[in-house]
């Protein structure tokens, strides 16, 4: 196997064909559906891992609210300006960001932590947690496994991921003092000839104070 490519350098190169793999994904639609029925009018949203803004940015968006999205990936930022126009998105890092404590009515996170190993990713539920204002919202999507800088083939792509399992991601989310409101699993298979069925968990958390 090459060497494993970063993020940046998947999404880049994939672009819209991700769009089109995950386009069905009739379950990510329904955690923002639920996402949208419990924020205030108006509410900011950060989304992080934006993409090319569809579903997540285009959905809430067109529900009313203020969205900013971030990706590592230039390209996405670009496809992402022109599908939403409504959002705002900037390429970043989510581990490079800083935000005040309070700062976003609702976080979403779909599938973006799962480059990032293990330990960032705990660091980046605190500080998630931390972003929200009191009653917010963390909404949280990975493909659930016990593995820590495995190297897999995504879409084609060699890339090294690693993910907690469902029970342990929710512990998780409960030790940084978010209280769990919906969660869902399924199993997905993207339209693309170089990728396989997964397995995919959705939490919905609230922060507590």
């Amino acid at each position: 196997m090459t060497r494993p490519e970063t993020a940046a350098e998947v999404f880049d190169a994939l672009g819209k064909d991700y769009e089109h793999a995950f386009r069905n994904l009739a379950e990510q639609r329904a955690a923002i559906t639920a996402l949208a029925e419990r924020l205030p009018a108006g509410a900011a949203v950060l989304d992080l891992g934006s993409g090319t803004g569809r579903p997540t940015a285009d959905l809430l968006t067109a529900a009313g609210f203020a969205v900013t999205g971030y990706d590592v990936a230039p390209k996405m930022v670009e496809i992402a300006r022109a599908q939403v126009p409504a959002a705002r998105f900037e390429v970043g890092d989510m581990r490079e960001l800083s935000f005040e404590d309070g700062t976003w009515d609702a976080v979403t996170a779909f599938f973006s932590m799962l480059q990032l190993p293990r330990a960032d990713q705990e660091t980046m539920i605190g500080r998630l947690a931390g972003w929200l204002k009191p009653g917010g919202l963390l909404v949280l999507a990975t493909v659930p496994a016990d593995v820590d800088g495995v190297d897999i083939v995504f879409m084609g792509h060699p890339v090294r991921a690693s993910s907690f399992p469902a029970e342990v991601l929710a512990a998780r989310l409960r030790a940084a003092g978010l209280e769990i409101v919906r969660e869902e699993q399924a199993q997905f298979v993207p339209d693309h000839p170089e990728a396989g069925s997964e397995p995919h968990v959705y939490f919905t958390a609230r922060k507590l104070s």
